[in-house]
């Protein structure tokens, strides 16, 4: 989520990324897919992709909106990080066009142990741009970007691991869950939020929101135990209830000095289905915690 003037634009999984606007992050509007067609690049990296696209990330930069987004399969991670660019947000505007600058990164199945989906771009105090992403497999990554931020700065080879829930050797082959990792700066540290267990199931979703810290970007990110998010660690921000079924995949945003934490719940009153649901984030002896967890 963003917001352009007085507008506020998010964008979600859905054909062709959906997008949504809204002036009081109440009551949204569906606009246009950001693509009108599966970008055809994306079609040929991931076999049987259609059109579906994961997990977007907003940002802006020097004059242009980042929209990074994945393409993969269900199960699969042989997937793809892309990037498109647009000048503004606001769909009535004459300058409104997404340009799609193609792949950014890619894994692939039986050569990498990661997967290139769930991107977010987070920047480091001098402004050097870097891009956290992962799901399952080797856990949650980082790359450096050029200043482009259209471009890779380091190679993929040996890339860091920056939260994981395999607790000896959290780069070995086998059941990961965890994924979405989002980056927010607060005062003197960056915090690491990452989504655990699973999502996407309805009531038997059980997604949960975890939290770690640092003073450095590239960490380690310790829990409030002083245990790294590397081995396992993380402390439980958000889970279900008996509203929710289970909670995750969130951004952090700051919005006329309020933080809030955005993110979706599977809702216990109604057959499990996904819903936004916004929260204020608010923080206690340098560590998040969520206000209301019932706004939605």
């Amino acid at each position: 989520m963003i917001k352009q003037d007085s507008v506020y634009h998010m964008y979600c999984t859905g054909w062709g990324i959906a997008s949504w606007s809204s002036t009081d992050m109440v009551h949204w509007k569906a606009e246009k897919p950001v693509f009108a067609a599966a970008p055809q690049w994306a079609v040929e990296a991931v076999l049987g992709f259609k059109g579906h696209l994961w997990a977007p990330d907003i940002s802006y930069y020097n004059g242009l909106y980042y929209l990074y987004y994945a393409v993969s399969t269900y199960g699969s991670n042989t997937s793809c990080i892309g990037v498109a660019t647009n000048k503004t947000l606001d769909v009535a505007s004459a300058d409104y066009a997404w340009t799609d600058h193609g792949k950014l990164i890619q894994s692939v199945a039986g050569k990498n142990n990661w997967n290139a989906i769930v991107p977010n771009l987070i920047t480091d105090k001098d402004g050097t741009p870097y891009l956290a992403f992962g799901s399952f497999w080797g856990g949650i990554k980082m790359v450096k970007l050029n200043p482009d931020r259209r471009s890779l700065a380091q190679s993929l080879d040996d890339l860091p691991t920056i939260a994981s829930r395999i607790k000896s050797a959290p780069d070995v082959a086998g059941l990961n869950p965890i994924e979405a990792p989002f980056i927010f700066r607060s005062g003197k540290y960056y915090y690491l939020f990452a989504s655990i267990d699973y999502c996407c199931k309805g009531p038997q979703s059980t997604y949960k929101i975890i939290v770690g810290r640092s003073k450095k970007l590239l960490g380690p990110y310790v829990d409030k135990e002083g245990v790294e998010l590397t081995y396992g660690g993380g402390t439980i921000l958000l889970q279900g209830d008996k509203n929710w079924y289970g909670v995750g995949h969130n951004a952090v945003c700051n919005f006329n000095g309020t933080d809030y934490l955005i993110f979706h719940g599977y809702d216990a009153n109604d057959q499990g289905k996904s819903k936004l649901i916004i929260d204020k984030l608010t923080w206690s002896k340098g560590w998040p915690e969520a206000k209301d967890s019932s706004v939605n």
